[in-house]
């Protein structure tokens, strides 16, 4: 395949790093994780790098090595704040960088959620996205009283929960704000409608309480590793994140997204690498190894610099990808190689921007801002 002109680069932030002792590194900064200035300050540092988004991961539980529930470990980082207030503060003191949080689905209620991500898209000027996650883990489970779930009947959920968050951005259409001071008319009631979704899982008469985004539709993620994630994804979401090993592993997971895709309907698919970089990064890797087993994300691992990576990074995009989700093993100190070293090193190959262009993240992403389904279809309220 032709490589492409440009990449995307995005990067997933996770506590102090992916990597499970980075709290213990010289670096970090684990008294600071329950503060908005540390996560402003990551932020900053993918923006002063002209990444394309940001991930900020969230869960239900504690962080946990059992799928069960909590592990009672007490020598590794344990709570998070919520990943959508998170991005929603730190929105107003950002410029171009996406804001892409994680919102587990399985136990909460789309009309949440999509005014949640709504709000966002508003206050960050058309920046906003989303991702998409199921849990099937008993102890989140325990905090809701809720049934268990069997992993297929969780992503039918899932792609249900979507459809609903979709149809409920589309509930005012765009120009249903009058704000008509002189006849006293703020909006417009015929260009509200009741979505009426109908499901297994969800009764949702809408509308939003929240107009419509300024994206018209956010950008919804979703990650993949086996056949029904892709399934999922492909039919839910506009990039999907996806382990890439090699050019082969890249162009199976490109296959995957086209064969459950509607044909025609855009979508990236970007490739997760966890990565360690720089002159020193083996070292400090073999450090943080002897704290605490490494991570057991199924992410492949990268260690190396700057050179090394982009050589593989252009080497995957031969099998399709359009661009890559970079989990940084210690923070801040691999996301500050990654906009200092690595970002330099893509545009000296001409393959990554030089400056932010104006407009939304759907825009940058080359996504033409969806049509409203209510307005198109003439829906009645």
């Amino acid at each position: 395949m032709v490589r492409p002109t440009q990449l995307h680069v995005a990067v997933a932030l996770d506590g102090t790093g992916w990597h499970p002792a980075s709290w213990r590194s010289a670096q970090a900064r684990p008294g600071e994780l329950f503060t908005a200035g540390y996560w402003l300050d990551l932020v900053h540092r993918a923006e002063t790098g002209l990444l394309d988004f940001v991930t900020f991961a969230d869960s239900l539980g504690p962080q946990s090595s059992s799928p069960n529930g909590p592990d009672e470990r007490t020598d590794r980082v344990r709570g998070r704040l919520d990943a959508s207030l998170v991005a929603s503060r730190v929105a107003p003191r950002t410029r171009h960088v996406g804001l892409v949080p994680v919102a587990v689905v399985t136990h909460t209620e789309p009309f949440h959620i999509s005014k949640a991500i709504a709000t966002l898209d508003h206050v960050s000027g058309g920046r906003a996205g989303w991702l998409p996650q199921v849990s099937a883990s008993p102890g989140d489970n325990a905090h809701f009283g809720r049934r268990e779930i069997a992993a297929g009947e969780l992503l039918a959920e899932a792609a249900d929960h979507v459809e609903v968050v979709r149809r409920l951005w589309d509930s005012w259409e765009d120009d249903a704000e009058i704000r008509d001071v002189a006849t006293g008319r703020f909006i417009d009631r015929d260009k509200l409608h009741h979505i009426d979704f109908h499901g297994e899982w969800f009764s949702v008469k809408g509308p939003s309480i929240t107009p419509r985004p300024p994206q018209g539709q956010p950008l919804v993620t979703a990650s993949a590793s086996d056949r029904a994630g892709f399934e999922f994804a492909a039919r839910s979401a506009d990039v999907v994140f996806t382990p890439v090993a090699d050019p082969d592993s890249a162009a199976r997971a490109v296959s995957e997204v086209a064969a459950h895709r509607v044909p025609g309907e855009p979508v990236h698919v970007f490739g997760d690498l966890l990565v360690f970089l720089g002159s020193e990064a083996a070292d400090r890797k073999a450090r943080l190894d002897e704290l605490d087993e490494p991570s057991t994300s199924d992410a492949p691992v990268f260690v190396g610099d700057a050179g090394r990576l982009a050589d593989l990074l252009l080497s995957l995009a031969e099998g399709g990808v359009t661009g890559f989700r970079l989990l940084p093993g210690e923070l801040p100190r691999d996301l500050e190689s990654i906009t200092d070293e690595l970002v330099p090193e893509l545009q000296r190959r001409g393959v990554f921007r030089t400056e932010y262009a104006p407009g939304t993240l759907r825009d940058r992403l080359g996504l033409a801002r969806p049509a409203n389904r209510y307005a198109r279809a003439g829906g009645t309220s």
